[in-house]
């Protein structure tokens, strides 16, 4: 008989709830301000020039109601697999698998950017493979001993990379090769202001990392929603400080050229000696992120094993540092077969194509919700599912197309290891 189907539902092993508010929003944080500052700035400046500023208030929003959807689905079910389990419970089997597959498969892509954004800070190019394989390795390890041991080092990475970024935009504004003049408002088109929108979304990802975690958090209720709107808001005005001092410093051209954003700014405003704290800094908010990751999607993928949608062996926790270890190890081993193969900016569009759809599914569940588990008015959901489906669409073609593939290619084997245990 196939190992889909020998772990009987009793047998599910609860998780231990160790966090609290300030672990959460941190755990949130750190998957975001490493994809938001160091990431996606300059591939949104090149297919919208200044217009990025509109693209990411646009992304703000939409994620803003994504993080209410999240909040009320996440109070109502305080478990492990975030909208995997709210779209099995809300609207059916199919629905959940559509949102868990989903954010497995982007959610991968985005610890390989991670990866590759620190490799691309720390190493040469000749050795930059080697050392996004070397990170992911490690921080698999870290994730490997435990959840606390997680909500610890996440504390001193923000910690670490949010101090070096304020270092890194305060030289770029008072340096003294610093310009001070805000460049010209040029928008260019809506389609690529959208655009712009649904790659910045990808930095706005990592607060519903916190909803995943919703089986080790203490008083998931009241927490979980709490940690969420934290973490989002600090992000969001985070991004907006650094979107303007790099459009003044680098302007919205050379900005879109840009490999490493804001190094090259503190550089260009005359000061040198800095850009090593903007590496530091960039390395610890890359890994951050990696480290939050690695958690949230292999939290998915034993929620989506207990309910077979996965092989059940990815549904173990481990004896003694209570983490689904065996995804874990999984996830891992993918990661580093993806940041062999693919390039940084390449899996930021397929990255933010399965993370949309994920939320379109949590704003659909949430909208469905009644009674006293209904926590904000339906119109947020209807506007964050809408506007999930307008970034979508108009994602670079690419990333549209493949994420449509590897979508399909996961509902056809889930109908087939259906029909097959149908027909036994």
């Amino acid at each position: 008989m196939s190992v889909w189907f020998k772990l009987p539902v009793n047998e599910v092993v609860p998780m231990e709830r160790r966090l609290g508010t300030a672990d959460a929003v941190v755990i949130g944080l750190g998957a975001m301000i490493g994809a938001g500052v160091f990431v996606v700035f300059a591939p949104a400046a090149a297919v919208a020039g200044t217009g990025l500023l509109v693209g990411l208030a646009i992304a703000a929003f939409v994620a803003y109601c994504n993080a209410t959807s999240s909040a009320q689905l996440a109070s109502r079910y305080p478990t492990s697999g975030g909208t995997y389990v709210y779209g099995r419970e809300q609207l059916g089997p199919w629905w959940g698998f559509a949102a868990g597959w989903s954010f497995v498969i982007g959610k991968i892509a985005s610890c390989a950017a991670m990866a590759l954004t620190f490799a691309t800070y720390v190493a040469p190019a000749a050795w930059r493979v080697p050392a996004a394989v070397v990170v992911v390795a490690a921080l698999v390890a870290v994730n490997y001993r435990g959840v606390t041991r997680t909500a610890h080092m996440a504390r001193v990475i923000v910690a670490v990379s949010t101090t070096a970024l304020c270092v890194a935009l305060l030289i770029a504004v008072v340096g003294p090769g610093a310009v001070r003049e805000f460049p010209d408002l040029v928008f260019g088109s809506w389609y690529g202001i959208l655009q712009s929108a649904g790659l910045l979304f990808f930095a706005f990802a990592g607060y519903a990392r916190i909803a995943t975690l919703g089986e080790e958090v203490r008083d998931p209720r009241r927490t979980i929603p709490r940690a969420i709107l934290i973490a989002l808001t600090i992000a969001v005005v985070l991004y907006a400080l650094v979107a303007m001092v790099l459009l003044v410093t680098l302007g919205p051209d050379r900005l879109a050229n840009s490999a490493r954003p804001l190094a090259d700014a503190v550089s260009a405003a005359g000061w040198n000696w800095a850009v090593p704290v903007v590496v530091i800094g960039a390395a610890a908010a890359s890994a951050g992120a990696l480290l939050a990751l690695i958690a949230g999607v292999s939290r998915t993928a034993m929620a989506m094993a207990r309910e077979r949608d996965l092989p059940v062996a990815l549904a173990a926790v481990h004896p003694r540092f209570a983490v689904p270890h065996h995804a874990e190890l999984v996830v891992g081993a993918v990661v580093i077969a993806l940041v062999s193969t693919t390039d940084l900016r390449g899996v930021i569009g397929f990255s933010s194509f399965g993370v949309l759809l994920y939320y379109f599914v949590a704003n659909v569940s949430a909208y469905s919700q009644r009674g006293v588990d209904r926590m904000y008015p339906k119109w947020l959901q209807a506007v964050g599912a809408a506007g999930c489906v307008v970034l979508v669409v108009t994602l670079p073609w690419i990333a549209v197309v493949s994420g449509v593939g590897v979508v399909l290619a996961g509902c056809g084997y889930r109908w087939i290891r259906l029909k097959k245990f149908n027909d036994t």
